[in-house]
């Protein structure tokens, strides 16, 4: 039969799994770095997913693909309730464990310095014109970060204005503030310190489309973190 569905562009995803939250059939998964339909039979084609992409790679066209399976979306959901899972295509949503090495007594007694060196560090309530951006070196770091790597103050955010925040959790476009922010003050460099979960591509994506659009030619760089700590880039 035809009727419409969702499309999705992989040249313009960037692996968010954003419309794979907010697709509530479950027919959206991250696979390989990409958002993908799945199931088109559990694709309902109102496009819920469509206002959540940050890179509008979604779009809605009418095609024959098989009729909306609605019982078999119920079975589906019911199913990952009885498992434990999480309904969700993002990998960034798994749930798992790590095991660390324990430190002796008196490594743990030694407190490190905090390097935060400007309040507010939200990306949402820092001011674009606060005087501490003159000349800085800027950090753009994921809210997660911080927890999983442990030597973060140290090796990224000293010497450094630091701003934080998750596209996931936060439902704003990040690369307006951000590009304001390049362009009106004297920014010296940006790293952007982000997760390796696919999510966590949404942040780099701002930083990056602000640097662009700021019109400034800005050393930059992206160091990704794995979920167990590691320096992955």
């Amino acid at each position: 039969m035809k009727r419409k569905i969702v499309h999705i562009d992989e040249e313009k995803c960037i692996g968010c799994g954003l419309c794979a939250e907010a697709c509530h059939e479950g027919a959206i998964a991250v696979i390989d770095g990409k958002a993908k339909l799945m199931r088109e039979d559990y694709c309902d084609g109102l496009g819920d997913c469509l206002p959540a992409c940050p890179t509008d790679a979604i779009s809605i066209e009418e095609r024959e693909a098989p009729a909306y399976d609605e019982a078999a979306v119920l079975a589906a959901r019911q199913q990952k309730a009885q498992q434990g899972m999480p309904h969700s295509g993002c990998p960034g949503m798994q749930m798992r464990t790590m095991q660390h090495p324990e430190r002796s007594q008196t490594v743990a007694a030694a407190a490190p310095v905090p390097q935060l060196a400007q309040w507010p560090c939200q990306i949402q309530l820092v001011p674009v014109n606060a005087p501490y951006f003159d000349g800085a070196k800027l950090l753009i770091a994921a809210d997660c970060t911080a927890y999983a790597y442990a030597n973060l103050h140290a090796e990224f955010m000293r010497g450094r204005i630091t701003l934080i925040g998750c596209p996931k959790l936060d439902d704003v476009d990040y690369s307006e503030k951000l590009t304001e922010i390049i362009r009106t003050n004297n920014i010296r460099n940006v790293t952007i310190v982000r997760m390796e979960v696919p999510c966590c591509g949404g942040l780099e994506f701002a930083a990056k489309k602000a640097l662009q659009a700021s019109g400034k030619m800005i050393p930059w760089q992206v160091v990704t973190v794995s979920i167990d700590g590691k320096i992955l880039d």
